[in-house]
């Protein structure tokens, strides 16, 4: 797995839930493991000693150790014994090396009924090795014989004797189910909680994909689509009056490669995710338009910039940006639609915010300021600035990233503004 992988996967995961929890519950095991194996080798020899005592010169005696001993290698070398068992079954294996301990047990508890109480351990085992209905069933045997046991032991009449062991094991067996129970319930939260975060982190990744797609086909749009229609049509002129008039045709050749070598410029810097190139030159948000005026201003369509005020503090990086290209997209429909020969861009600093408007003496349009949101409305003859492309919804969405408004007032034969409202005093939206 590579690092980043790795990284989205730790991302996701919960806390507890990676290689350290893993290595804690496999400690945890083998703790459980010493204890049952100490519980259970200390009742066992506590029985061969009491046998030993009780019963020096029994016949059975050279029996009741040998299962003794092989009770004890059982439950010491398991881990040993299982391979030999079984290499390619190890589940089955240990299932069968459990049933030879529980087999010998029976025996020697049949011999030597002191040896009962073994069985405490054997209960735990089964209901951590086996399905519960057979752990249930094995813990009633178990149960049984230790009463039969306890029985052949009786000195006299005691209740206590066929009510203790079914108790002890009920208690023990409910508390394990109990806790096993619990467990799997906070296993299944824990990977129900991996999976919600994996969905809401596959989501948010989709989300910000579609959001840098938008700000890519908005960044596109306003700055190399922009430079090629420009580009375009100046060539195209240039071929027009080629034969008739070569020296306005160089010129026109001469603008498209200014246009080109700024389109460049433009392309390398938004590659990098940079500043625009205005803005990178230095001078700021006025020089920028400044800039962006001189070169928008040709025959047909003269661009002014009018400033206002000056900035209390030197304008955020973002808000420069993107209010440059709000003015480029705004050019760009003036010189596209509105068929004007006068266009102003008037920055005003207002100190708890900035304005930037666009007006120009074109043939406006009839319908309202276009909708933020919904179908747009039906096209007219004469078509308004931004209805065709990402003007409009472009510079919506720049200035709304910007916290701001973005309003636009137009009456036919009179124009339109385009005005953009930046606050100051409030963090930005981020990308």
């Amino acid at each position: 797995m590579n690092h980043s992988a790795a990284g989205a996967e730790d991302a996701v995961r919960p806390p507890g839930t990676g290689a350290g929890a893993e290595r804690g519950a496999r400690r945890d095991d083998r703790w459980l493991d010493a204890l049952m194996n100490v519980a259970f080798l200390t009742l066992l020899c506590g029985a061969l000693l009491r046998y030993v005592l009780n019963h020096p010169d029994s016949p059975r005696l050279p029996w009741v150790t040998g299962l003794a001993a092989a009770l004890a290698v059982l439950q010491l070398a398991g881990p040993r014994l299982t391979p030999l068992l079984s290499r390619t079954r190890p589940r089955r294996a240990e299932l069968l090396r459990f049933g030879l301990t529980v087999g010998c047990w029976v025996v020697v508890v049949l011999l030597a009924p002191s040896f009962a109480w073994c069985a405490v351990p054997l209960i735990y085992t089964a209901l951590r090795s086996l399905p519960e209905r057979a752990a249930l069933a094995l813990v009633a045997v178990l149960s049984a014989l230790v009463v039969y046991a306890e029985w052949q032991l009786r000195t006299g009449v005691d209740p206590n004797l066929f009510l203790l062991p079914p108790t002890v094991a009920a208690l023990a067996t409910g508390v394990f189910l109990y806790m096993r129970r619990q467990a799997d319930r906070l296993r299944a939260l824990v990977d129900d909680l991996i999976r919600t975060r994996r969905e809401l982190a596959a989501t948010e990744r989709r989300e910000g994909t579609l959001a840098e797609r938008q700000r890519l086909s908005m960044e596109i749009h306003d700055t190399l689509a922009q430079s090629l229609s420009s580009q375009q049509m100046l060539l195209q002129a240039a071929e027009r009056t080629w034969d008739s008039d070569p020296a306005t045709a160089r010129g026109h050749t001469r603008t498209a490669e200014s246009i080109a070598e700024r389109s460049l410029a433009e392309a390398r810097r938004f590659v990098h995710d940079l500043a625009p190139a205005d803005l990178a030159e230095g001078g700021g948000l006025a020089q920028a338009l400044r800039a962006l005026a001189g070169r928008e201003s040709d025959g047909a369509l003269r661009v002014r910039v009018l400033v206002d005020g000056a900035p209390a503090a030197p304008l955020p990086a973002r808000v420069q940006s993107e209010l440059l290209r709000i003015a480029q997209g705004a050019l760009a429909n003036v010189r596209e639609h509105a068929a004007a020969s006068l266009a102003t861009i008037t920055l005003t600093h207002l100190g708890d915010q900035v304005l930037l408007d666009v007006a120009d003496d074109g043939r406006g349009f009839p319908a309202a300021d276009p909708p933020a949101d919904g179908p747009a409305p039906a096209p007219s003859p004469t078509p308004s600035p931004g209805m065709r492309g990402h003007g409009i919804a472009a510079m919506r969405a720049r200035t709304g990233r910007l916290g701001g408004v973005l309003t636009i007032e137009s009456t036919p034969g009179e124009g339109t503004v385009v005005s953009a409202a930046i606050p100051l005093d409030q963090p930005l939206e981020r990308k």
